[in-house]
């Protein structure tokens, strides 16, 4: 006997006409003035970031580069060989330009890649607690809760301790800082997800456990994922940016934003203000600007607010 095909089990998100729906939630999104800067702000600067060696007047890791005789020199200065350093030099005599691309492309690597990682297990995490239920979900979001006790810097700084400076470890340090957060918020969206008909019918048609899990209910509890996971980003530069000024980040020799605003602050107060303001203008633009494209996410794919 020829075994019957299985049936497609048809999503929410199928019958309501994907490609439609997204581009309505994209007109959504660009109807926001502000939402749009944002987005071109952050396209810009990732822009900045990924074509930093190119488009960096100096490598300022390259200590054939450095000059410490050109340590220090105000914006728009010239250096010995007559280069003009439009946004001054720091105490090494590294271009602030070349270093704030630099360290906006160590900090949103930084950034990016612990988030993703964090997601990919608390978003794993989450789903299976809610779908299994019983001793495994009490387990798991006692797990959560004795980690969302306790604050993120002082987590980080702890697994630091232990681990060392680099940025292979701080990425580990913020991906145990943030995945319970993921954890919570997909456990919440699966447990409303779990008693909708498309899961029941998954059930009786008694497909693999871990079909129904990552391909039928995961999928639909995207969205909210997806504002956390881009606030996030944000709370985990700012996060690393904080490590690396407390000394137990990223190494000097990869200076981050954080490190080129603490390599500054001890000159601060003598005049000097643009080895730390330059950095930290940069960091809070970052910041601001995937804020903004958050909260604009959050808007447009809040099911509250869907017409």
């Amino acid at each position: 006997m020829t075994a019957l095909p299985e049936p497609a089990i048809r999503t929410p998100a199928a019958v309501d006409k994907g490609e439609s729906l997204l581009r309505r939630r994209f007109s959504e999104f660009f109807e926001s003035t502000g939402a749009a800067f944002g987005l071109a702000l952050l396209i810009l600067l990732l822009g900045a970031a990924i074509f930093a060696p190119w488009i960096a007047p100096q490598n300022p890791y390259d200590l054939a580069q450095l000059d410490i005789m050109d340590g220090r020199l105000a914006p728009g200065a010239k250096g010995l060989d007559g280069r003009t350093f439009h946004l001054g030099t720091d105490e090494q005599g590294r271009d602030m330009l070349s270093a704030i691309l630099y360290g906006l492309r160590i900090s949103l690597f930084v950034g990016v890649v612990s988030t993703v990682a964090a997601c990919s297990i608390g978003a794993a995490v989450g789903v299976l607690a809610a779908y299994k239920g019983g001793r495994v979900e009490n387990l798991v979001m006692r797990a959560v809760d004795l980690q969302l006790s306790f604050p993120a810097i002082l987590i980080a700084l702890v697994l630091l301790a232990v681990f060392g400076r680099g940025i292979d470890k701080v990425i580990i340090a913020l991906v145990v800082v943030q995945w319970a957060y993921y954890a919570r918020t997909v456990r919440g969206s699966a447990l409303v997800e779990r008693g909708r008909d498309y899961i029941e019918a998954a059930r009786c048609l008694a497909l693999p456990k871990s079909r129904i899990v990552f391909r039928h209910l995961l999928p639909n509890c995207l969205p909210p994922l997806i504002v956390v996971a881009t606030v996030q980003v944000a709370h985990a530069i700012a996060l690393e940016a904080t490590l690396s000024f407390l000394g137990v980040g990223v190494p000097v020799t990869e200076p981050s934003l954080g490190m080129l605003i603490k390599n500054g602050y001890d000159y601060l107060m003598s005049g000097k203000y643009w080895i730390s303001t330059y950095p930290g203008i940069a960091l809070v633009i970052a910041i601001v600007a995937i804020n903004i494209v958050g909260d604009r996410l959050r808007d447009v794919l809040n099911p509250r607010l869907s017409k």
